[in-house]
């Protein structure tokens, strides 16, 4: 490594952050880059570790440790300590399609098996990361890459998230054209509507898919699969389709008053905000109104954080978070060990936000909602909260969150966010293109191929809920998959 002593000597050192009531005034992102000279000292804490787990993306102890993607971590940290930044981007590249979108979003699974976190803080891998990828694009580094020979084959990709985007890439790079349709009125998925603008700017989403157009990929918004595009007209045009349609079927609530108005599911909260955002800086007020109102969000997960987020920014009255299962310990427990991924606490930009202008931590563990009480315009005013406590079947061993007796109390509330996550893609797309669909009803793929000949899937589709950085991969490997469906080999 170019600096052995380096973990040593200096300290972690992330980049500036703004305060949390600064940052609350608008949408913008509120992350600062380290100077390259100081950032080049971060890089420089990688240490010649021998077993860089930080890349592995292995299971352990049921949970993923490491990069997914195999990012190189060491090689590049080791590039951008020598101050060879080009080179650093060029084995980033590899591995990685889109590291500017995971250096803002990515929970950076890489830093938690860092071998340095064993005894001491990880080497900031992910801000390493975030200063390649912009230093490449601001040296005019990161260039369209149009294939020198068209393959002669067609390719529709139907979603335009992360899996679908990634797999966009590949395909077209290796030679195939490639249509990706979106049905929104904006290319992104996920990234453009279901993560916040001040996570991911949507300028940073714009700019890559300005090269992806420039590659030669065709998009296609406001097409809808099972709607405006059917599996028969797609087979016609197309020699393979991929569905990169997300885990989009929400959990809900079963519990008196879910009928009431003001009640939303959190993916459809963000995205009104977003779409309202972008068209118009929020003036046209087409998203759910929480200004002056008490918000309770259902879940915790990066989705109800992002609701915290989001509805103190619209000016809420008061913000709180409901979780089921008990807090997290603040460090890691016993049977939690180095390098499996930390199942500890942790408190996110918008729970930071709500501690510094509410003056108490949104989150209430243990607990979920009995009723939905409303008023007599039907719009929801309160709910009845009960209390839960874990409790283990000594027939199955599993445990379960029960009600507690008596614990039942009310609390005032005027918008109802459910962030309690996704029960598997959304069934009319499944049925439109006559997939089979496995247990978790995630779309049926045995490397990426459905049942239906020349349908393959990826991504949440096929994967069910998880991080942007599956998603990529997922993209990536059905890419793969496709190619040696075509071509009877792959250098994917």
């Amino acid at each position: 490594m170019g600096k052995p002593t380096g973990f040593m000597e200096d300290p972690r050192e992330t980049g500036p952050v703004a305060g949390p009531l600064e940052r609350i005034a608008n949408f913008d992102e509120f992350h600062t880059p380290l100077s390259p000279a100081r950032q080049r000292r971060q890089a420089g804490r990688c240490m010649d570790c021998g077993v860089p787990f930080c890349q592995a993306g292995e299971m352990l102890g049921g949970m993923v440790s490491g990069c997914p993607l195999h990012n190189l971590c060491p090689e590049w940290n080791d590039l951008v300590y020598l101050g060879n930044w080009r080179k650093a981007y060029e084995r980033l590249e590899k591995t990685h399609s889109f590291p500017e979108f995971t250096c803002r979003v990515c929970p950076a699974l890489c830093e938690a098996a860092c071998t340095c976190g064993l005894n001491g803080d990880p080497v900031s891998t992910r801000e390493n990361e975030g200063a390649i990828i912009e230093t490449a694009f601001r040296n005019g580094w990161v260039t369209p890459q149009v294939p020198a020979l068209r393959t002669g084959k067609k390719v529709a990709v139907i979603g335009s998230g992360p899996s679908g985007l990634a797999a966009a890439m590949s395909l077209n790079r290796r030679g195939h054209s490639v249509t990706v349709y979106e049905r929104r009125d904006r290319i992104g998925g996920l990234l453009r509507y279901g993560i916040p603008n001040m996570k991911l700017d949507k300028s940073v989403l714009d700019r890559r898919i300005a090269l992806m157009e420039a590659e030669g990929v065709r998009f296609v918004p406001n097409a809808e699969a099972g709607k405006d595009l059917t599996a028969e007209s797609l087979l016609a045009q197309y020699d393979r389709v991929l569905l990169c349609c997300g885990a989009s079927q929400p959990r809900d609530i079963s519990a008196p008053g879910r009928e009431l108005g003001g009640i939303y599911f959190a993916v459809d909260f963000l995205s009104a905000v977003t779409k309202s955002l972008l068209d118009s800086q929020l003036k046209d007020r087409k998203f759910p109104q929480v200004r002056g109102k008490h918000v309770v969000v259902i879940g915790g997960g990066d989705t109800g954080n992002d609701c915290v987020g989001t509805a103190i920014r619209l000016g809420c009255r008061s913000v709180t978070q409901l979780e089921m299962m008990p807090c997290p310990p603040e460090t890691r427990a016993e049977n939690n060990p180095w390098p499996q991924w930390p199942r500890v606490k942790k408190t996110d930009y918008g729970q930071e936000e709500a501690i510094a202008k509410f003056g108490r931590d949104p989150r209430i563990y243990q607990t979920t909602v009995q009723s939905f009480l409303g008023d007599s315009r039907g719009k929801v005013r309160r709910l009845r909260l009960v209390s839960l406590e874990p409790h283990r079947d000594p027939a199955t061993g599993r445990t379960s969150m029960v009600p507690v007796p008596g614990s039942e109390r009310e609390i005032p509330c005027g918008t109802v966010l459910i962030a309690a996550g996704f029960l598997g893609c959304q069934r009319s797309v499944a049925e439109a293109f006559g997939v089979a669909l496995d247990g978790r009803g995630n779309v049926a793929a045995q490397d990426y191929q459905t049942s239906q000949p020349r349908i393959f899937a990826a991504g949440d589709m096929r994967r069910g809920q998880s991080l942007v950085v599956w998603a990529i991969r997922e993209g990536r490997e059905a890419a793969r998959a496709v190619d040696i469906s075509l071509m009877g080999y792959s250098n994917l």
